[in-house]
């Protein structure tokens, strides 16, 4: 029978190790956070072969004092955790003491220290975690760790170690991560002797971000800042036109330390749905901050797992910060609208500067009055001007209203003051009721296929701050903004995008239609059964299908904007989002929505009037369309400096 026996010190030091410190990023982080969490404003790193043969990390935090540098290098030896009562508030990147023994356990370890104040530093040599004497040493104030040979003692270990270069960007990750969650320290790192990152240290997340992660990176990040309660969340996200392939541009930092969760991950996505597209997913640069007793990090030995106490607050906090910026993106301000676009004559005569007629100021023969912005609607009838009521012998007021079409012009009348009864304001409504009845002309046949585009709700379309130039390939709308900025905006895209939230906030049944003919729709086996499991689904959006057998599907009624030819090709293409989705009831509606408003939209190459091109323009303008629900762009934008560098005018 085998005997139960201790393991020497070493090998069970050696076997700590392991759980540490599994290659030298790992190594890199530890000594990184050991620095933040000194008070460091600035930190070094230096690499040579990834850091296998040689790691040097140098901070300028609060120091080590000579008498405790044996110390630090004791297992569960930490100056971050006091009572057991701690590890329910912790505050600090590193408090399980292990770190430092580990990394010495395995490697030739120096370590230079000076603490803030004093008049010298002090050095110790460590070999397989084996200390030597403590010396002193002259040192700048701060810490400077060099690991060299790296597991030398522990082949095992050595041989799973990938190439050089694949270890560096490892470790070059970490720092960069690192140098991400602290923008206020300034992080360089040197590979082989190459500066490869330096951060400012300004305390602007965007600076550290366009150091680490790059220009183009940078540029497509919008700005996200809010929270509930307690849990606040801070940073940036890339633009929905922006997505990665990958979750690798995806980094959460919960009270300053990189972690690893499925939750915020969701958080995140969840805001993107319907804006990105398939295959696509967002990166952020986010800072999430609360409580520390609502947050355990002593979860993982690598500290990058947490377990939040309120997880759906964090979620919330998260989702509607991030959803809240993407709805915002691009959305401009709203401009201060003139008066006569915000009340009525009667309002305006009432408001405390309104001139009164005992102050009324005598014109110069031949002043003209009034702008062309100011002028009602050319089918405004205008009022006549009232009997001339004498004053004075020698002074009469009038009481005019100046022509819709022309400035009013006083005639040279001397001591005649005229007083400017402003336009009244009518709604469409009361000008409709006094208009005089008309023969209307009997409109143009539109093609069986266009769908009525809803004009926006505002001010006329001459008085916005665009216009629409025309539109190219019966696909594109030109825009042009004050800016001098020039839109093509795909009209398919567009109103596809306006059917889809019209639809989605619909409360009420959808219009069906009766088929004459139901169509008969034969399926394959996944996407029959995902259609017979969905059928109320179905029904809800509008689709009364019923089961025919042998993988046949009958539908009988579609939602009055899909047409009944398409009846049979709308409902093959729903049973396939139905099997691709099957385990997300929101997500099965969104792709039975996005379908009914694919097919309801106008489509690309048909000819649309002004109105409707003004109408799909209106939306884009105001910010409330951007992506197409695949998330696809629904418009580009050209600047006026890119036109006229393509014509080599700039």
């Amino acid at each position: 029978m085998p005997q139960i026996q201790q393991l020497p010190a070493h090998i069970a030091d050696l076997i700590a190790a392991g759980e540490v410190v599994e290659r030298p990023a790992s190594v890199c982080k530890e000594l990184l956070e050991n620095a933040l969490d000194a008070g460091a404003s600035a930190v070094s790193v230096e690499l040579e072969h990834g850091g296998m043969t040689y790691l040097r990390v140098t901070d300028n935090g609060c120091g080590i004092a000579p008498e405790q540098l044996p110390t630090a290098f004791l297992r569960h030896a930490t100056s971050k955790l006091r009572r057991a009562e701690d590890l329910a508030a912790i505050g600090t990147l590193g408090f399980r003491g292990e770190a430092l023994a580990a990394i010495a356990a395995v490697s030739r370890l120096d370590i230079f220290s000076r603490a803030r104040g004093a008049d010298s530093g002090a050095s110790l040599h460590l070999e397989g975690g084996v200390p030597g004497e403590v010396t002193a040493a002259g040192c700048p104030e701060g810490t400077t760790v060099c690991v060299r040979d790296l597991f030398y003692n522990t082949p095992a270990r050595m041989k799973f170690m990938k190439k050089d270069s694949a270890e560096g960007a490892a470790a070059a990750a970490v720092v960069t991560q690192l140098a991400l969650s602290h923008p206020e320290v300034s992080f360089k790192l040197l590979r082989d002797g190459q500066e490869v990152l330096h951060t400012p240290g300004d305390g602007q997340l965007l600076s550290a971000i366009y150091a680490a992660l790059g220009r183009d990176f940078a540029k497509s990040l919008l700005e996200v800042g809010g929270g509930s309660g307690d849990v606040r969340a801070s940073g940036f996200v890339s633009s929905p036109a922006a997505g990665h392939g990958t979750r690798a541009r995806q980094l959460f930092f919960v009270n300053g330390r990189l972690v690893k969760s499925q939750l915020l991950t969701a958080a995140v996505e969840e805001a993107y749905r319907n804006r990105l597209l398939k295959g696509k997913f967002p990166g952020c640069v986010l800072h999430i901050t609360l409580p520390v007793n609502e947050v355990d990090v002593n979860v993982h030995p690598a500290k990058t797992v947490v377990k939040f106490a309120a997880e759906k607050a964090v979620f919330d906090a998260v989702h509607y910060t991030v959803k809240d910026a993407l709805d915002g993106e691009g959305r401009p301000k709203a401009a201060e609208k003139p008066f006569y676009q915000t009340m009525t004559a009667q309002e305006f005569l009432k408001r405390p500067n309104a001139p009164k007629p005992s102050q009324a100021v005598t014109l110069p023969a031949g002043k003209a009055i009034g702008s062309a912005s100011a002028r009602p609607a050319a089918t405004e009838p205008v009022r006549p001007a009232p009997v001339p009521v004498p004053a004075a012998p020698a002074m009469a007021v009038r009481d005019v209203a100046p022509e819709p079409d022309k400035p009013f012009t006083a005639p040279a009348a001397p001591g005649v003051v005229y007083h400017i009864t402003p336009p009244e304001v009518r709604t469409p409504a009361e000008e409709t009721a006094e208009r005089p009845e008309t023969t209307p002309s009997p409109a143009p046949a539109a093609e069986p296929e266009q769908q009525e585009i809803a004009m926006p709700e505002g001010p006329a379309a001459a008085e916005q701050p665009w216009r629409v130039a025309g539109e190219v390939l019966k696909t594109y709308i030109i825009c042009e903004d004050a800016e001098r900025n020039v839109w093509l905006i795909d009209k398919h895209a567009a109103h596809e995008r306006m059917r889809f939230d019209a639809l989605k906030a619909r409360t009420e049944p959808p219009m069906r239609q009766l088929l004459l003919t139901p169509a008969a729709v034969t399926l394959a086996a996944e996407e029959y059964t995902a259609v017979l499991e969905n059928l109320e689904l179905l029904a809800d959006c509008g689709f009364l299908c019923e089961d025919f057998g042998d993988g046949t599907v009958l539908v009988r009624e579609v939602p009055d904007d899909v047409r009944a030819e398409d009846a049979a090709a709308t409902l093959e293409e729903l049973a396939q989002k139905l099997r691709l989705h099957s385990a997300d009831r929101a997500a099965l509606r969104d792709e039975v929505l996005h379908t009914v408003a694919c097919k309801s939209a106008i489509k690309a190459g048909m000819t649309s009037d002004p109105a409707e091109l003004r109408a799909l323009a209106a939306q884009v303008q105001s910010g409330a369309v951007r992506y197409c629900p695949h998330g696809r762009p629904v418009a580009v934008k050209l600047r006026e400096y890119e036109i006229e560098k393509m014509f080599k005018r700039a």
